[in-house]
Formats: C-alpha cells, sequence, structure tokens
C-alpha cells in the first residue's frame, strides 16, 4: 500500500474536469500537500495507507473556490454606503473614509476578517486588488491563504505610495520578495483606464511581460465610463488598452458590463479572462457582463465577489447561483450558464484566470489539495437529483463543513482553525467606530 498524508472519502467528489462528471462514494488521496490520486472509496482503502481518513458521507467534495476579484481590506467597510450609483459611492463616501484609515493596520485586519469569512464559505484562493501589498501578502501568509496580490498602480498619491515612481519601485520589490512562494504570487493591478495614464499602462505592459504575471483591470465597468471616454479620448476602453498592447491572455479583466460583438471577438482572440461580479455590478446599478456570449465566443469568464463595501459579502455560492440566474435573464435562455459551467466560473475558470490552472481549481492528480466539502444531507438541499444544480441553486456556504489548502484542514466541522473568532468581531467592531467617528472640525 502506498503511504499518503491524508484519505478524504465522500458521498460524491465534483472533479470539475472533466466538465460536469460527477463521481459517486469516491475518495481523494492527498501526499505533501497535493492530490495523489481519486478511487472508488473500497478500492482507495487497498491502495492508498493514509495517516488521516476523514468521511464524508453526505457530501460533495469540490475543488476549494476561487475568488477571482476583490478588495478584502474593504471587508471592514461592509455596509458603510449602500445604495448609491458607483461614482457617487466612490467619490463622496469610500475613498474619504479610506483616506483617513488606510494603512498596514487596517489592511492586515480587514484581510484577517476576510479570510475568516471566505473559509467559512469554501473559498480557498482569492485574487487581491488593495494598498500596501506587502502587508496583503504577508497576511495570506501567515494565514495559510491561496492568493495573488495585485501590486497597485494609479495615479495620485496614497498611503502607499506617493509618486508614480514609487508605485513602480514598490511593487518590484515585492514582487522579489515573493519569488518561490507557493501559496502567494503577484500581479500588476492598474486601478483602470480613467485613473492610470497610458505612460504606465506601458511600463506595465514592458514589466508584465519581463516577469511573467498578469495584469489586473477594471474595464468597462459602467455605461458611463465608455461613453466619457469615447467622448474625451475619442475610443472606448478596450480599444485604447488593445492598443497599448495591453489586450492578450495576461489580462483579467474585470466586470466589462459594456462590450459589443466585435469587443467580446477581440477578446477572445486575444486570449483575455473576464472576472463578472454580478452581485456587485447589481447592487451598483453598473450594468450586464454579457457572460452567455462571452462563453459562446470561447472567452475564459471567472467570478468574483468585489469587496464587501459593495457586495456585501464574500460568498461564492451566491455569486454562482446569480451569475447562472442572470445570465438566464439577460440572454433570453434558460439553457445559459447551466450549472456546471458556473461551477466551474467559481473554481478552473477563476483558476485559469490568475494564471494558475495548472496548480489549482479542479480535484486532478498533481495539483494542490485546495478543497471544500459540502453538506447536503440539510432538508434544504434534500433531495438530491442532480448534485451540481444542488451546489448552485439550493445549497448555501453555511453547508461548507470542511476546508483544505494545500492539504491543511483549514476549516473543521464548520469551525476555522487557528483563528480567534470573538477576536475578530472586537476587532471588526473597533474599526467601525473608528471609520464611523465624524469628521474632526
Amino acid at each position: 500500500m502506498q503511504p499518503v498524508d491524508l484519505l478524504i472519502e465522500a458521498r460524491w467528489v465534483v472533479p470539475v474536469e472533466p466538465h460536469g462528471v460527477v463521481l459517486e462514494h469516491h475518495a481523494v488521496a492527498v501526499a505533501g500537500g497535493r492530490i495523489v490520486g481519486l478511487a472508488p472509496i473500497a478500492q482507495a482503502r487497498a491502495q492508498w495507507h493514509a495517516t488521516e481518513v476523514v468521511a464524508l458521507p453526505a457530501h460533495a467534495l469540490i475543488p476549494g473556490l476561487v475568488n477571482a476579484h476583490t478588495h478584502n481590506p474593504m471587508t471592514l467597510m461592509r455596509g458603510l454606503a449602500d445604495d448609491l450609483p458607483l461614482m457617487r459611492w466612490l467619490e463622496d463616501h469610500i475613498w474619504p473614509a479610506e483616506a483617513r484609515v488606510l494603512g498596514p493596520d487596517y489592511v492586515r485586519d480587514g484581510i484577517e476578517l476576510a479570510v475568516a469569512e471566505m473559509l467559512r464559505g469554501g473559498t480557498t484562493c482569492c485574487n487581491e486588488n488593495y494598498f500596501f501589498p506587502d502587508v496583503a501578502a504577508a497576511t495570506y501568509r501567515r494565514l495559510g491563504f491561496r492568493a495573488l496580490v495585485g501590486l497597485p498602480v494609479i495615479e495620485f498619491p496614497s498611503a502607499w505610495a506617493r509618486t508614480r515612481d514609487e508605485y513602480f519601485d514598490k511593487a518590484l520589490a515585492l514582487h522579489d520578495d515573493l519569488r518561490g512562494e507557493t501559496l502567494v504570487g503577484t500581479a500588476f493591478a492598474p486601478h483602470a483606464p480613467y485613473t492610470v495614464s497610458n505612460e504606465s499602462f506601458a511600463r506595465i505592459h514592458l514589466l508584465a511581460d519581463q516577469l511573467d504575471v498578469p495584469v489586473h483591470l477594471h474595464l468597462h465597468e459602467t455605461r458611463f465610463e465608455v461613453e466619457d471616454a469615447f467622448a474625451r479620448l475619442g475610443a472606448r476602453p478596450l480599444a485604447r488598452i488593445a492598443g497599448l498592447g495591453l489586450l492578450n491572455r495576461s489580462l483579467i479583466a474585470v466586470h466589462m458590463t459594456e462590450l459589443n460583438d466585435a469587443e467580446i471577438e477581440h477578446c477572445a482572440r486575444a486570449g483575455v479572462s473576464v472576472v463578472h461580479c454580478p452581485e456587485s455590478n447589481l447592487k451598483l446599478a453598473s450594468g450586464f457582463c454579457p457572460v452567455a456570449r462571452l462563453l459562446a465566443a470561447g472567452v475564459n469568464v471567472g467570478l468574483g465577489t468585489d469587496g464587501c463595501a459593495s457586495n456585501n459579502d464574500l460568498d461564492l455560492f451566491g455569486e454562482m447561483r446569480t451569475a447562472a440566474l442572470l445570465a438566464k435573464g439577460v440572454a433570453g435562455d434558460a439553457r445559459a450558464v447551466d450549472a456546471p459551467t458556473a461551477l466551474r466560473m467559481a473554481t478552473l475558470n477563476g483558476a485559469r484566470a490568475l494564471g494558475w490552472e495548472e496548480r489549482i481549481g479542479s480535484i486532478e492528480p498533481g495539483k494542490w489539495a485546495d478543497l471544500a466539502a459540502v453538506d447536503l444531507d440539510p432538508i434544504e438541499t434534500q433531495p438530491v437529483y442532480h448534485v451540481v444544480s444542488q451546489l448552485v441553486y439550493a445549497a448555501n456556504r453555511r453547508q461548507v463543513s470542511d476546508v483544505w489548502i494545500a492539504g491543511e484542514r483549514r476549516l473543521v466541522q464548520g469551525e476555522v482553525a487557528g483563528m480567534d473568532m470573538a477576536a475578530l468581531r472586537a476587532n471588526a467592531q473597533r474599526w467601525a467606530r473608528l471609520i464611523a467617528a465624524p469628521e474632526p472640525q
């Protein structure tokens, strides 16, 4: 018998790849943090001798969910300024609040709160987009959470950097510091076309190619953004980005609510990945990403929550359901974004957007054992006819019982390992008092 560290026996295993497959009464073997193999339970018991065996008799075992776009420090601003359009929300509320509190402690504490929430909802990886990426990277690494950390670039000074050169110098230094890390990587994260200059985009293009890292960009988020850019510059933002050489396989284009057929075809040819944030887009009335048309054209589409200031949660089960339902309504086709596709968007497609499809996103031998177990025994998910449909349309994040990242059990029967929930709650409340405090006169 082959020795392994862990054998997880589940009523159902949903590997995601092959697409739409559900394996009944199967086990997943893990050694050295990676998946060794999958087999029927009886065969697995004969083939592998495990140090630890976890039995999940009423559960679906799925790949850990990938939140492909978020601003996790902003979890501390959950519900701060709701029911406002995007630019009023940003300019009148969020940016002023950030100016008062933005710093290393805020970033660390917000991410700690977010990681606890994500683990409880089956998310094992995120694409972080915020200031103080050095603090973010250190926090994710300390908590054993997988993250692609954005290296911010924006044309105005912040608490993180005062000048364009300082943004780039700090970005390159952090990228170098994280070489060889298996849990945490980097991407360039220019904020948006309306806050980043052509000069900065050209520099990002050069460096991203040299360093082989993705570029994470808010793009075509609203109709106003597109129309305003055309009025000022005579070109839609995507055309401008393409002209600067950034429309390629390294680009993670977030939101993309305003797209014509030619732009969709251009994205498909270029290999761009799109990250759909359905609930944030709905809440801010930003528009509807044409997900069905993108997928039909061959564009890779992942899912993100955006930040808690605009969502107001980090619940990828909710995003899967909303994405599937919204796509049907937008396309006028009940077949658009079926359940297996929605799950794939939240797992393997998100991993592919981050450039990590060889590491995570599906339950395949050789990949890291980033896994989530969903208990389908509650009456809310009974009876079970189609497991993946149940996961997308009926299950909720509170049914996630166990989570592993690189083979380490980070959620144990609903309890987050190694994190003090009472302390997190008290700290969040302390930050709320600071953020909501009136401006000194």
